[in-house]
Formats: C-alpha cells, structure tokens, sequence
C-alpha cells in the first residue's frame, strides 16, 4: 500500500480547507465548513482512485458510494443552512476565541476539520486502491451502506420537512425513523463508516479500524448526540419525555405510549 499517496490526500484536504479559510474570513462566518466536511473525503476518495493503474471493481464501486454520500449530505447542509446566520456552535467557539479568531479558525476549525476527515478517511485507502473483485463481504458491506444511507438521508429529509411547516415550531419529531431512535441521521452515519470499513477489510486493510472508531466516538460522545441534547430538554421541556421512551442512538420499538403529533430535535 503506498501511503504517499495517503498523504497527497491530506494535502488536498487542507489545500481546499485554507481556500474555505479566505472566504469565511471574507464574509465573517466558518459555518459553511459543515458543508465542506463531507467533500473532503470525496476529495480523499478521488486522490486516491486516480493514482490507480486501473481501478478494481470495489475501488470504483466504494468511490461511487463515497460521492453519493457526500454530494447529498453537503447539499443538504448547505440548503439548510443557506441565508441563516452563523450556527451558534461557530459563535461560542469564536467568543471564545477572540481576540484573533479569523486567524485561530484557519487551525481550531478549517484545519481540525480537515485532519479529522484525512484521519477517518483511512479505511478508503485499500477500499479503492487495492485489487480486487466484488465477494460476500463487499456485499455485505453495501447492505450495510444502504442502511446508513436510509437512516442518514431519510431521518435528514424528515427532519427537514417536518421543520418546514411553521406550525411545528418548537415540537419535536417523533414519527417516521424518528420514533424508533432520537438520532437517525447520525446512527445511518455509523453504518456507512462500518460499511467503509468492512470494504477495507476485504481488500486487507484490517488495520484501518481506528477511523470507524473515531467517528463512532466523535458521533456518540463530541459532535453528535452529545452535542445536540446537552441543553435541549432547557429548550423543549417535551424532549424529556422523548428521551425516555426512544432510544438515543441504535434503533428500537419506542416504550410506553408514542404521540402523533410532531417532534423537532
């Protein structure tokens, strides 16, 4: 495996990170690096299917999913997040950053991303450049994808419709994928980076195991659930009861009596 090759991809990433970096420091707001989060492994992805002599059946087939994936989720994010201001995440990392944030974020945002999305990216490695056909395990390894991929654009455009109509406002979402976990998007995430994997392990990359273990502990302990539901039973006292009967993560029947009405998370 040559993992110069690894490395041009790091380089790509924070070529277009720093390229990103200009332009929010331009228009005063980092938020849109959510956006780029999953091109940089499309961009990783690329790097390495066009180092390729020729490119196996399973190096074309995880290349393709990769651009499924990430095309869709960043034109989601950005047309949510279109003409809205700052995320307040941005705007409490900036606070408390400042003096000298438009400097800090080129590191503390565009480049943390950036590494994160190169290290997890790992597994990508040997699924695209290594050799091989299409066997039991590549096809388990698709199921797996298309059930993350379900879960994640699914719960995604549920959520999104759900919170386009005005009179919702302030309720959350417990219907559709959403009344079996309280964070579908993120439990089709976990999927897909296994799927990832499991495509690795099959061309022998085994040793890649730590990228789905980080994104495993980024989605369940720092960015994700953790995240989102660290102050919203403040927000909506209503999540409380949400929470007792949905599981937070891995889906599940709901417990006890589940409501029609909507829920926003």
């Amino acid at each position: 495996m040559d993992f110069s090759i690894y490395f041009m991809a790091l380089g790509m990433i924070l070529g277009v990170g720093v390229i990103a970096w200009i332009v929010s420091v331009a228009i005063r707001n980092v938020a849109f690096v959510d956006s780029l989060w999953s091109l940089f492994f499309l961009i990783a992805a690329l790097t390495f299917a066009v180092s390729v002599d020729l490119l196996s059946a399973r190096g074309m087939l995880v290349t393709i999913l990769v651009g499924i994936w990430a095309i869709r989720l960043s034109a989601y994010i950005t047309a949510r997040n279109w003409g809205e201001p700052e995320d307040y995440r941005y705007q409490t990392i900036r606070a408390n950053n400042e003096p000298g944030f438009a400097f800090k974020s080129l590191f503390i945002v565009f480049g943390l991303q950036g590494v994160l999305a190169w290290i997890i990216a790992l597994p990508l490695l040997p699924a695209i450049m290594a050799p091989g056909g299409i066997g039991i395990l590549e096809v388990i390894a698709l199921a797996l994808w298309t059930v993350g991929f379900i879960f994640e654009a699914g719960g995604d455009y549920q959520l999104s419709r759900f919170k386009s109509d005005s009179g919702n406002k302030g309720r959350v979402l417990d219907s559709g994928l959403w009344r079996y976990t309280r964070h579908p998007n993120y439990f089709g995430d976990f999927c897909i980076w296994w799927a990832y994997y499991l495509f690795a392990v099959a061309a022998g990359g085994w040793w890649s195991i730590l990228s789905p273990l980080l994104m495993t502990f980024l989605l369940l302990k720092v960015s994700g659930v953790a995240m989102l539901e660290k102050t919203i039973t403040e927000r909506r006292p209503e999540y409380a009861d949400y929470i007792r009967r949905t599981n937070a993560f891995f889906p599940g029947f709901p417990r006890g009596s589940v409501s029609t009405r909507g829920m926003e998370t």
